[in-house]
């Protein structure tokens, strides 16, 4: 057998499933240098399931192949006028490749944007999906609609797996009307504890701020979406909430530029050397959070999510650095997942946080659930 194998169908999967006892699956493998490293695996290419099955902008609702690629799938929704709210990122800046991926990797990793506060994660997206377990048994979860009363809902457990549980063959996802206008508010020369209290102040208000974020050393920016004269009154509402904070800019025509460098993490290096962490603490303790961390650790960072979501490079790295990152963390109840490093890091790092033994134990019993043999991308997690 091939070390590289692309199914055409979901019988196939059961087949290599059933001939092979590991296998690592990638769609264009734009993420697989995120997560443990995975070693003797047969390489399960899902790249040719890659078409759009379903596509009714009138009903909010897309089923494609998870082989889809982002790109073409975001120019589709974009015609009309649709988009995943929970803007997916694209890491190709962060990781030095040429894609923006699948629609497979973006459901199994996870990850979402600074929309996320309003707008909700990819898990509240994802409606069903077609999947072959580790079993070698080929199962569908969910439907075309939100509703899913039938028991564990299969297609959030699959959300941010990592590939560890199923292959998945095709997703059913929930999509939205992009806003008809979106104005990101500026404040510029705020350090971290006066921008941590701007951002809490502006989602706490009435303003319905969709997105909040922090470049030390730069500016504290919030963005208000909608329909233009909501918009307006809006932008008014939070200068007179905001003005003892100091001048407020308006940035209309490069807000989506700005929100996008935001998304894909453009603000960090493209250094591969460098590790760059991602941090999830409670909002309002950001700013602590990362002075800690930068009293023993040279490091370059930003804010997303209100302070909630802290993007960190390590600039000048010892060897126990993740041990001091995570004792800081774990102290204020976030975690940490190393998202780019060496391939030497990665072998001596766990890449994801540790989970509490009833978290591990549930993740185990999961596992178990769908592949018991620990065959799809075993090690990963």
């Amino acid at each position: 057998m091939s070390n590289i194998l692309k199914p055409e169908n979901s019988e196939q999967i059961i087949d290599i499933i059933k001939q092979t006892d590991r296998l690592e699956l990638i769609g264009t493998g734009t993420k697989r240098n995120i997560g443990n490293l995975i070693v003797d695996a047969a390489l399960v290419d899902l790249s040719l399931f890659d078409n759009v099955e379903l596509y009714e902008p009138e009903e909010l609702v897309i089923s494609l192949g998870a082989g889809c690629r982002r790109k073409e799938i975001d120019k589709l929704l974009a015609g009309s006028g649709q988009q995943f709210a929970f803007e997916p990122p694209d890491f190709s800046h962060l990781l030095g490749c040429d894609h923006t991926g699948t629609i497979g990797g973006m459901v199994a990793s996870g990850l979402s944007g600074p929309r996320r506060l309003k707008a909700g994660g990819v898990r509240d997206f994802v409606l069903g999906v077609h999947a072959v377990s580790g079993r070698a048994e080929k199962f569908k979860t969910g439907g075309r609609v939100m509703k899913n009363v039938t028991g564990y809902d299969l297609s959030k457990v699959l959300t941010g797996s990592w590939g560890t549980l199923a292959v998945m063959s095709k997703v059913t996802l929930k999509i939205l009307p992009k806003p008809e206008m979106e104005v990101t508010l500026c404040l510029d020369e705020l350090d971290n504890d006066q921008a941590v209290r701007v951002m809490s102040l502006a989602m706490r208000s009435s303003c319905d701020v969709s997105s909040a974020a922090h470049i030390p050393g730069s500016a504290t920016m919030l963005r208000l979406e909608g329909f233009e004269s909501s918009v307006r009154a809006r932008v008014e509402m939070m200068k007179n909430l905001l003005k003892k904070f100091g001048d407020i800019r308006t940035e209309e025509q490069t807000s989506a530029d700005i929100w996008a460098d935001i998304r894909d993490v453009r603000h960090l290096s493209r250094d591969e050397k460098t590790p760059v962490w991602r941090i999830c603490v409670p909002p309002a303790s950001g700013a602590e959070v990362l002075r800690a961390i930068e009293d023993k650790i040279e490091a370059k960072a930003f804010l997303d999510w209100a302070g909630g979501l802290i993007w960190l490079e390590v600039v000048n790295h010892p060897a126990d650095c993740a041990d001091d990152i995570r004792q800081i963390v774990s102290h204020y109840g976030g975690h940490a997942t190393l998202i780019r490093a060496s391939t030497q890091l990665r072998k001596n790092t766990q890449v994801f946080q540790p989970q509490p033994k009833v978290l591990a134990d549930l993740s185990k019993r999961l596992k178990q659930s769908f592949d018991p043999d620990n065959i799809l991308n075993p090690g990963r997690m």
